[in-house]
């Protein structure tokens, strides 16, 4: 089965409690769910390696073989395709797990960027929840 994950973080201060939304789709475009995740305090750049492992994770847990991750985090998406170093070792591991993980369930990640306008529904989402908790 094939998942297809847009993703969005926010936060109202840098660094602060961050929240995380997912909606999951399957390859039809219908939801399978929508979901969101606190990571209380962490920087920009965690809470985006965060999310992708956090949804990577969870398309996994749904049995999926292959997964399209859209997220408007270039900085993230260009790591994992290793187009782009990474210096900071907090971001390191984070990319280390998220490689295992996909290695150890033998599945196929296509991680794609997407402008922050081509991201407003899970951006809204993510919006909605901060709203809701705070």
């Amino acid at each position: 089965m094939k998942l297809i994950v847009y993703t969005d973080w926010g936060s109202r201060w840098n660094p602060w409690n961050s929240w995380l939304w997912v909606h999951i789709m399957d390859e039809n475009w219908w939801t399978v769910e929508q979901r969101y995740k606190s990571l209380w305090i962490k920087t920009n750049n965690e809470a985006e390696y965060l999310w992708a492992y956090y949804w990577v994770k969870r398309a996994i847990e749904l049995w999926s073989q292959h997964i399209e991750l859209y997220m408007d985090s270039k900085l993230v998406i260009c790591q994992l395709k290793w187009e782009w170093k990474i210096k900071k070792d907090e971001l390191r591991t984070i990319h280390a797990d998220i490689i295992k993980l996909v290695s150890e369930a033998k599945i196929t990640v296509q991680y794609n960027w997407v402008k922050r306008e081509d991201n407003k529904e899970a951006d809204r989402l993510s919006n909605v929840a901060m709203d809701e908790i705070n």
